[in-house]
């Protein structure tokens, strides 16, 4: 519930992911031509992955300055959400990578080929001190932004693929072993495939508009039923507009003989939403008990036994 109170300065890190953008599309410039020269798919593997971690990076920068642009007439809750549909491009994309690399390793596995060790041990520790700088740059952002931690997750899975590429490498020095290649290239197309299938499942429930996982959606119903003058609540609608920005909008029942009092039960629920929720933003339609909904769903819009309510229907 905490996590609902998260007020970051919009402009900090700007320049922090502009570098870690740069020295990532440095690295991955002399990836691949050390993997052409050096023949290791590992090594173009790692560099492949690279290029996604620049390209994740770049796409979260460009999210990071669209997501503070003001709300407006055709984005009337902002463009917040920007960032979350950044972290699916991202998470998406590393899908495809992992499964890109488990092809070309299995054509390796065939086909073995000489591969360059030295050549391929300097150009992976160069990656992996790039993948330090990077991972430096970007951690404290991460913990914060969902956008910022899919590029982080990248640019972790990269790390430890140039980790095993320099074991690859080595081995090779050591003892020719050519099918290591290939298998540290499954190793790290299953690491970014166990990643991404983790993570990917937290961005498609924010937009499938799902209620926000540290809070239950009943539990908020029956305790908005609890504040004194509600006879009860239904239509309740409750999901996340932004990572760390849960929104709430119900239908509340005032009870008989409190109507008079109905704009103080309001902002009693709204209180009880803000403390013990951290809901800041509610939409609450008040019924007198009289002419209150009837057989209407608790959670979601609707009655039973009907799919919709006709356009235009009003209570």
């Amino acid at each position: 519930m905490a996590g609902h109170h998260h007020h970051v300065d919009p402009n900090s890190g700007d320049t922090r992911v502009f570098w870690a953008v740069a020295v990532n599309l440095g690295l991955t410039v002399a990836q691949i031509i050390g993997g052409v020269l050096s023949g290791s798919l590992a090594l173009i593997a790692d560099a492949i992955h690279n290029l996604s971690d620049a390209l994740s990076l770049l796409i979260a920068f460009i999210a990071r300055k669209i997501a503070r642009r003001p709300a407006d007439a055709a984005m009337t809750f902002g463009y917040g959400r920007v960032e979350i549909v950044a972290a699916l491009v991202n998470y998406t994309t590393l899908i495809v990578i992992g499964l890109y690399l488990i092809y070309e390793a299995a054509m390796r596995l065939v086909d073995p080929t000489s591969v360059d060790g030295w050549l391929v041990v300097i150009i992976a520790g160069i990656a992996l001190v790039v993948d330090a700088v990077t991972a430096l740059l970007t951690y404290s952002l991460s913990k914060r932004s969902m956008n910022i931690r899919a590029a982080f997750l990248h640019n972790v899975a990269d790390a430890l693929g140039s980790i095993a590429v320099i074991i690859a490498g080595t081995l090779i020095i050591l003892y020719d072993w050519r099918l290591i290649d290939p298998l540290v290239t499954f190793l790290i197309a299953g690491y970014i495939l166990w990643l991404s299938c983790s993570e990917i499942g937290s961005v498609i429930r924010i937009l499938m508009l799902g209620s926000p996982p540290d809070l239950n959606a009943r539990t908020v119903l029956e305790t908005l039923q609890g504040v004194d003058g509600v006879a009860g609540a239904h239509h309740l609608h409750l999901w996340q507009m932004q990572e760390h920005e849960a929104a709430l909008d119900t239908h509340l029942v005032i009870e008989a003989g409190s109507w008079t009092r109905a704009d103080a039960i309001k902002t009693a629920v709204k209180d009880v939403l803000r403390d013990e929720f951290g809901i800041l933003h509610s939409t609450l339609e008040l019924e007198c008990n009289a002419h209150a909904c009837s057989d209407a769903q608790a959670i979601g819009h609707g009655f039973p036994g009907r799919v919709s309510e006709p356009l235009g229907h009003t209570h």
